[in-house]
């Protein structure tokens, strides 16, 4: 039996020191009424191993577009891996599947992937950005691939001996709203076409099969600034499918799901989540689906996201301390940034001067320029801001007058945050190269093209 090609992934998502989750798409076909079972299947073996260790079979849900994810454990850390990942048809449940003398693998290319390390002092290497617009046309048969080219300059950084340990993709991952209310996706059919579109490109596909990709959602997966002009009709058809795709193809290879031996098991209650790697802990907020809006109320975020959050930045780890929140914390003066939800920025960056935590570090996008600075929160506590957007961005951008980027942001304490060290601003689209280690953090903002724009450090 042949081994078939996935038709979306494979996404290697979270790496542990121990175990890997791996994304991958069947194709859909329908026999007597009803979707053709699939599976997954995926064989593996440590680099410098002859022979691969036993297949492991998991479902293709046809209740999640085909999709499946696999959950390899028992490795060794920050070890390099090879694997090879189809699927097939078979009319018997993925349990009762045991052919593993009649599988031919002639068709599937083998890949690498590179596990975590549990070492607090090991650095880290981490390419991030945001935005990457991807423009549909004639109904869908046309579409514009331009956005494919930066993912061949990341690609590239690792030819020229530079790691990539995880590539962090802030939010925007698809315009759904590619020409705003013309023609915008509302149904979970039009939202899964638009993923499998977008996550087939070469480059990026590549990319993903090799690096450990973390995903958060930003505006433009649902509609632009939502749900600011969010109408009731919006939150019972087009919210639910917009959700629902993003967790099949965003967040479903990511921590948040619970494990359930070779499975991922659950469902989550929010989309928020952590994990660390080496010398960094993360935590990936979700700046988009907790908002209210309410005038008595204004909420970024949930109060259970929040108080996650303050907990995880009090916890004494020592850590490099990585928030990724899918708006910039005070760079834009926009209501729809964290600029408009200033008390709830004032209670986090209150908890980490008063809590006197250092190496704290936001990255964030959706601007269409990269920059870095640092606000220097009194009593010798700073915070470190990284911006990087766009990807790919085909129409103007914004300038260095259009962002804050010397004296004080607004607050609604009797404190004082200062905006210091910032960088010029680089209004084009690139992607944004970080090495982290105990002490600093490196900068490098990359042109789309592979042309470096700007070279900064930070110390913590």
């Amino acid at each position: 039996m042949d081994v078939q090609c996935l038709s979306v992934g494979p996404i290697v998502g979270h790496t542990s020191p121990h175990y890997v989750r791996i994304f991958g798409r069947a194709e859909f076909s329908i026999d007597g009424g009803r979707p053709r079972k699939a599976h997954g299947v995926v064989r593996y073996r440590k680099l410098g191993s002859r022979n691969f260790a036993k297949p492991m079979y998991f479902k293709m849900n046809p209740n999640f577009d085909m999709t499946g994810v696999i959950v390899i454990s028992g490795l060794d850390e920050n070890s390099k891996y090879q694997y090879q990942l189809g699927w097939f048809y078979s009319d018997v449940d993925t349990v009762d599947i045991n052919v593993d003398k009649v599988l031919e693998w002639k068709k599937i290319e083998v890949a690498e992937f590179k596990t975590a390390s549990s070492s607090l002092t090991e650095p880290r290497s981490l390419v991030f950005g945001s935005c990457r617009y991807v423009l549909r046309l004639f109904g869908g048969l046309w579409w514009d691939d331009r956005g494919d080219k930066v993912f061949k300059s990341i690609l590239e950084q690792s030819k020229t001996g530079e790691t990539i340990d995880q590539l962090i993709m802030c939010g925007d991952q698809i315009y759904a709203d590619d020409l705003n209310v013309l023609g915008a996706d509302d149904c979970i059919d039009e939202y899964n076409k638009r993923y499998q579109k977008i996550l087939t490109t070469p480059n990026l596909r590549k990319l993903m099969s090799q690096v450990p990709t973390y995903m958060m959602l930003d505006d433009h997966e649902i509609e632009d600034n939502w749900p600011e002009s969010a109408d009731s009709r919006d939150w019972v058809k087009k919210f639910p499918a917009a959700i629902q795709s993003f967790a099949t193809y965003q967040s479903s290879h990511s921590p948040l799901f619970d494990l359930n031996g070779s499975r991922i098991s659950g469902t989550p209650t929010h989309l928020w989540y952590q994990y660390t790697d080496g010398c960094c802990e993360f935590f990936v907020t979700d700046c988009r689906t907790e908002r209210c809006l309410n005038p008595k109320s204004f909420e970024m975020i949930g109060p259970r996201q929040k108080h996650e959050l303050l907990q995880w930045l009090t916890n004494g780890s020592g850590m490099v301390k990585i928030i990724v929140t899918s708006v910039p914390l005070y760079e834009s003066e926009s209501s729809d940034k964290w600029h408009g939800f200033i008390s709830q920025r004032d209670e986090i960056l209150e908890c980490i001067r008063t809590n006197s935590v250092s190496k704290v570090v936001f990255l964030s996008g959706d601007v269409h320029a990269c920059m870095a600075s640092q606000l220097d929160l009194g009593n010798g506590v700073k915070v470190t801001s990284i911006v990087s957007s766009a990807f790919f961005w085909p129409y103007p951008h914004p300038n260095r007058r259009d962002f804050k980027l010397s004296g004080n942001i607004k607050t609604s304490t009797t404190n004082s945050y200062k905006v210091i060290n910032a960088s010029d601003v680089y209004p084009k689209d690139a992607f944004t190269k970080l090495d982290v280690s105990v002490d600093k953090v490196g900068i490098k903002f990359i042109c789309r093209k592979g042309f470096k724009l700007g070279i900064l450090n930070f110390e913590f």
